[in-house]
């Protein structure tokens, strides 16, 4: 996902102040209210493309599902191209219940199953900054599904078959900053848009709610409260620091997480981060996941991963996994090595990664690309061998797997 960049985000605070001043303190507030919340549902995420040129919110990003290819649409203000000819109603609908302007119904790629949680309140303020964006005309195919996927009518079914409509309703046994933490977690922040699997035709698996899934070739991982995969062992202090920085001393951030750290969770107030974290570390869900038996020392792949480690990976990742914090990931005793899917994992090897760069921590050390002098094989035994060492206990990486995503990432 790609979203604004600070700079960016910063001169529509400009705009967005200087309008609503003009309109008097009261609309000041609520505009002012609106941006945060925007920033924290990260709206750019799927409606400001990432060229150097690209306006906020005028739409054009990508996104890949499994039926096809969609494409953020406009939302700035503009009455051909954008949303300027809807009505507040308009808007509360989409976010509400999915169907947009003209009864048009929206895909699940706009996470409404997850909006419909927002108080109309709170719409209400998101719409008023809306109102205060630069209009621009750009004009954006946003539906490239092909037959059948495009018809929409076809989504009467799927929302009967995934959605639940309905505000947050507040667990009275639960208090206040818990039940704020879950209104941001299941709603504006839609986590569980990345982090729960889905079924066949892409809705949430409710029943498996945040216990991870692959999306464009990553994993979003388990981040319920269990220990082998999940975040048992991060305490409140780790999550606030991983979603204010980016990075803890159990991981950091990479891919579609590193975006979102940087373009959102990186702006919440202290208060929010602390009640996501509060949520999260007592949401009632746990995946589990158990840690089997790890493969013996004298397995093959652990023998040819131990010497590939040792010559590639343990300069920086140090010779027990315990990695450099804030620099380097800990691979030991990692949740997220423990994924019961590895697509991250591989992906990071040959690919090379970078995390995001956060006001609180600006510097982002890059992990290189392997893809050119590892083979599938020694990629597959290397991370079988991490998988399998200094406390972790994961299934083995095939070739094959390394194969296939290798292909994958060429395209």
């Amino acid at each position: 996902m790609k979203t604004l960049t600070s700079f960016s985000l910063g001169l529509v605070a400009l705009t967005v102040s200087g309008l609503a001043h003009a309109a008097g303190d009261g609309a000041f507030e609520q505009v002012e209210r609106g941006r945060y919340l925007a920033t924290v549902g990260d709206c750019a995420a799927c409606h400001t493309a990432s060229t150097p040129d690209a306006k906020p919110f005028a739409g054009g990003v990508p996104i890949q599902t499994p039926f096809g290819r969609l494409v953020g649409a406009n939302i700035t203000p503009d009455p051909e191209t954008g949303i300027g000819r809807w009505t507040f109603d308009d808007f509360q609908r989409a976010m509400s219940e999915g169907v947009g302007h003209g009864g048009k119904r929206l895909y699940g790629a706009m996470p409404f199953t997850a909006y419909t949680k927002v108080t109309r309140d709170d719409n209400a303020a998101i719409w008023a900054y809306l109102q205060t964006v630069q209009p621009v005309h750009s004009e954006v195919e946003s539906n490239q599904l092909p037959f059948p996927f495009n018809i929409r009518t076809s989504l009467m079914g799927w929302n009967w078959l995934n959605f639940t409509q309905g505000e947050y309703k507040p667990k009275m046994d639960k208090s206040a900053e818990w039940n704020r933490g879950a209104y941001i977690a299941e709603g504006l922040g839609h986590c569980g848009t990345c982090h729960t699997p889905k079924n066949i035709i892409g809705g949430d698996k409710d029943s498996e709610f945040l216990q991870g899934a692959v999306i464009e070739n990553w994993v979003a991982p388990d981040i319920t409260t269990n220990k082998h995969t999940g975040i048992g062992n991060w305490t409140e202090a780790d999550l606030m620091q991983y979603l204010k920085t980016g990075a803890n001393r159990f991981d950091i951030a990479s891919g579609p997480m590193a975006e979102e750290v940087d373009h959102s969770s990186q702006h919440w107030t202290d208060a929010d981060l602390k009640a996501v974290a509060v949520y999260l570390k007592d949401s009632g869900h746990d995946s589990g996941s158990k840690a089997a038996e790890p493969l013996k020392a004298d397995d093959k792949a652990m023998i040819a991963g131990k010497h590939i480690y040792a010559d590639r990976c343990s300069a920086c990742h140090t010779p027990d996994g315990k990695g450099q914090e804030g620099m380097f990931p800990r691979l030991a005793d990692s949740a997220l090595i423990n994924q019961g899917n590895a697509t991250s994992l591989i992906r990071v090897v040959l690919a090379g990664s970078r995390p995001g760069a956060t006001n609180a921590a600006p510097t982002a050390p890059a992990m290189p690309s392997f893809d050119a002098n590892m083979s599938d094989e020694d990629v597959a035994n290397v991370l079988t061998y991490i998988r399998n060492s200094w406390g972790n206990s994961a299934a083995a990486v095939s070739s094959s797997d390394v194969k296939e995503l290798r292909a994958e990432l060429k395209k």
